[in-house]
């Protein structure tokens, strides 16, 4: 399994934010959104189009697994960063054992 952070933003905006966050994962750049539309993680954009925060688990047939926005905006308390433990945590409580 690996982690990757994948992001509709050029890799110059995604350059200060992973070294404000200290962000270690692998960042990739989705620069004609195929990711993004491939796994229709749209549906929690913003008004304006832009898209939240989203974590999708792929599993190895390309299927999703576990899928959750931290950004929508219809959530209370939005948030662009989750530290990687909380959300094993959270993939490790969804998925059956």
């Amino acid at each position: 399994m690996a982690l990757v952070s994948i992001s509709t933003d050029p890799a110059e905006q995604q350059t200060p934010i992973i070294e404000q966050y200290g962000v270690t994962v692998p960042m990739a750049v989705d620069a004609n959104g195929d990711v993004t539309a491939r796994y229709d993680v749209l549906k929690w954009a913003l008004p304006n189009g832009e898209p939240g925060h989203t974590f999708v688990l792929v599993n190895r047939e390309g299927e999703v697994a576990w899928i959750r926005d931290y950004g929508a905006p219809d959530l209370p308390t939005r948030t662009m960063y989750v530290e990687v433990p909380e959300l094993v945590e959270q993939i490790r409580a969804a998925l059956p054992q």
